[in-house]
């Protein structure tokens, strides 16, 4: 067949299946099935060439979880499939791979994200449940990126940093599981400027939080707005109160020993809500305000306030609320499980296309680390949250070498049992200094651009600053 001929993803069933057999060299062939992969490129129309859509994508994940992420390696783990069944490999250039790359939807990777998370969360156990409701977790955070043109103008630098020393950095919003782990929707935008903040992003994706489920957040998300589309939505959240107001117990309809509700008003419009969305919030809803005691071996108790829409008392208790509410933490390491254990922190794709898509295809592979979890957990009679990411992301990638990771082999039970052995999550009283013993090397900061230094004049002005 020449490499001019178009075909539709859905006509090449069999070829895909071929190609999506990779278990022996590219991560989750399996568990990201052929059904998936062929219902998500059948619209795609794309010239017969090596590098397929399918190929392409789970060369990508590849790319997630190792600790190289370079291009040259995800080839050279393509060559090494293709050879290990006997066809013709492609070149070692990476041209071909970076544009095949390029070529994948946004969309379709977006798509793919997300049911996978979904998913998840639909087959989840009632045990794994808070009374057979679904507690979903939010948070922001930032990502960072190679210094090019086109990155700094979607996604600019701090204003704190000079020109051509600073990098540009993109703010992100999630939405996650408490049941699974698993990430159910993803904002990106901008980390500056008018509408780029966290309420902003997860205005966007509001709509994965349905009715009856929970909702649990850091101080910074109660406001007027979200709970009254909270209450509407039937909805419940829990969330520490903001730092802006006080809560006062001498007031409302008392239900104990600091715990009671009020009603909250109306505040004025925001410059971003347009009049007609602002005459859609009702003037007043009432909440709950309930004061907690976090206690912690070694220091004093802690008091804090949370403000929630559950309403009645006997149904769920100040201590129903501080118990719930702890396990907003596991959204930090789930957080820190994709931006540290996975290296997306820093990202290197230098367009704003391609951020997009290195972020989205860090979450699939996240989703699919997450779905492995969830197998062993049910097979072991473990909750999701008491398993270690990063033990199972490094069986994976240990099984993945060894060519051992597919669900066809007898080696997949003790595969899942490995990852199930460890317990973690007990942390109560753990308390560990913001510090670092291992010291950086001793280099001189950046303070110019890297050109000055090229062609000499950071060199002299440093040596005047700082005679040797």
């Amino acid at each position: 067949m020449t490499t001019n001929t178009i075909n539709s993803a859905s006509n090449h069933l069999k070829s895909i299946k071929q190609e999506t057999s990779l278990a022996n060299v590219l991560p989750f062939t399996e568990v990201l099935s052929t059904e998936v992969l062929i219902q998500s490129f059948s619209s795609l129309e794309y010239r017969e060439r090596c590098y397929t859509p399918d190929l392409v994508l789970l060369a990508f994940l590849s790319q997630a979880i190792n600790a190289d992420k370079s291009c040259q390696a995800a080839v050279a783990r393509v060559i090494s499939h293709i050879l290990s069944k006997g066809g013709q490999p492609p070149s070692a250039n990476t041209a071909a791979y970076c544009k095949a790359r390029a070529r994948l939807p946004e969309e379709t990777i977006k798509n793919l994200t997300k049911e996978s998370g979904r998913a998840l969360e639909r087959e989840a156990p009632g045990q794994w449940l808070w009374r057979d409701r679904h507690v979903k977790l939010v948070d922001g955070s930032t990502v960072s990126m190679p210094d090019t043109e086109a990155n700094q103008a979607m996604y600019p630098q701090t204003k704190s940093q000079k020109p051509g020393l600073g990098f540009p950095i993109a703010r992100v919003v999630g939405v996650v599981s408490l049941a699974t782990g698993a990430v159910l929707d993803f904002a990106i935008g901008r980390c500056s400027g008018k509408g780029t903040g966290e309420h902003a992003l997860f205005r966007e994706i509001i709509s994965v939080v349905e009715k009856e489920d929970i909702l649990l957040g850091d101080r910074y998300y109660p406001s007027y707005t979200l709970l009254s589309h909270l209450v509407e939505s039937g909805v419940d959240g829990i969330f520490p109160m903001h730092a802006g107001r006080k809560a006062d117990f001498r007031r409302g309809k008392r239900l104990g020993k600091g715990d009671h509700l009020i009603v909250w008003s109306k505040p004025q419009r925001r410059e971003w809500m347009s009049q007609e969305s602002y005459e859609k919030i009702p003037d007043a809803i009432t909440l709950r305000e309930t004061e907690i005691t976090i206690e912690r071996k070694g220091f004093r108790p802690k008091k804090r306030v949370l403000v929630t829409t559950f309403l009645d008392p006997e149904k769920v208790t100040q201590d129903d609320l501080a118990s719930l509410y702890n396990e907003r933490w596991l959204i930090e390491t789930n957080l820190r499980a994709i931006k540290e254990t996975m290296q997306m922190g820093v990202l290197g794709a230098k367009t704003p296309e391609m951020v997009r898509k290195e972020v989205w295809v860090h979450l699939l592979a996240y989703n699919l680390i997450r779905k492995i979890m969830a197998q062993a957990a049910h097979m072991y009679c473990r909750l999701p949250k008491h398993l270690s990411f990063k033990l199972a992301a490094q069986f994976i990638s240990s099984f993945i070498h060894g060519r051992w990771l597919t669900e066809d082999c007898q080696e997949f039970l003790f595969f899942l049992k490995s990852i199930a052995y460890k317990k973690v999550g007990n942390r109560a009283g753990r308390s560990e200094p913001r510090a670092i013993k291992r010291r950086a090397k001793p280099f001189r900061k950046l303070r110019t651009p890297r050109e000055q230094y090229k062609n000499g004049t950071a060199n002299r002005l440093f040596l005047k600053l700082v005679p040797l």
